[in-house]
């Protein structure tokens, strides 16, 4: 093991002696914002990065395992939105003086939880919208403004974000799909890594085949 440690989800700073990069899950203290073992971001905090993000609207930000977040990443949550089926946008029920009612749930744009899969590489800079999915094993591009939701193991970038291509073949997304190699146990993931980390996408491909196939079976 490297240090000499087993690698540990509540450990708050994988890398001794240095605070710019924190695994995200034993640092959240929001109810709504749900994170997976291993996940960090490149800063010293997260929970600031995630904005106009208020009870009332009881909306979750949902991350899976394994992602990796760059510095200055912005998760948009709900209460960034106005409603826009009415003459003015203008928020006049937040505001001191003004008499307006909240509007109805129904009368704003409400998009619903923002569930971001495993092993998700968000670029630098980047946005990620209200209610937006993004697929296990896909890369966001640095600035880009995710609006819209990304199938696994694609690349998007852009504002806003675009298709760039998928990252591997149908077959192999499929056994990686089926594998969820972010499930399995600290020791199994450390014997996986040669094959994780090797570019040798044919040789890749039939190893996971195999042991895919062999767990079914």
């Amino acid at each position: 093991m490297k240090y000499g440690k087993i690698p540990n989800p509540n450990t708050i700073y994988p890398i001794p002696g240095y605070d710019k990069e924190i695994y995200v899950k034993p640092t959240v203290t929001n109810k709504n914002i749900i994170v997976g073992d291993f996940t960090y971001i490149a800063d010293s905090e997260f929970e600031s990065y995630v904005t106009h993000h208020y009870d009332f609207n009881d909306d979750r930000l949902i991350i899976g395992k394994f992602c990796q977040i760059a510095s200055g990443v912005e998760f948009v949550m709900n209460g960034a939105n106005h409603q826009m089926n009415a003459v003015s946008t203008f928020p006049f029920y937040t505001l001191e003086g003004w008499e307006q009612n909240p509007p109805l749930a129904e009368d704003l744009p409400l998009k619903g939880d923002t569930v971001i899969g495993n092993d998700v590489w968000i670029g630098q800079n980047s946005t990620i919208l209200p209610g937006v999915h993004i697929g296990d094993g896909a890369i966001i591009g640095a600035n880009s403004v995710v609006g819209s939701s990304v199938d696994p193991y694609t690349i998007v970038a852009g504002n806003p974000a675009r298709l760039i291509r998928k990252r591997f073949s149908d077959k192999l997304i499929k056994i990686l799909e089926e594998l969820r190699w972010w499930d399995l146990s600290v020791e199994e993931i450390n014997g996986l890594i040669p094959t994780l980390t090797s570019s040798n996408l044919k040789k890749v491909e039939e190893d996971l085949d195999k042991r895919v196939t062999a767990k079914i079976s």
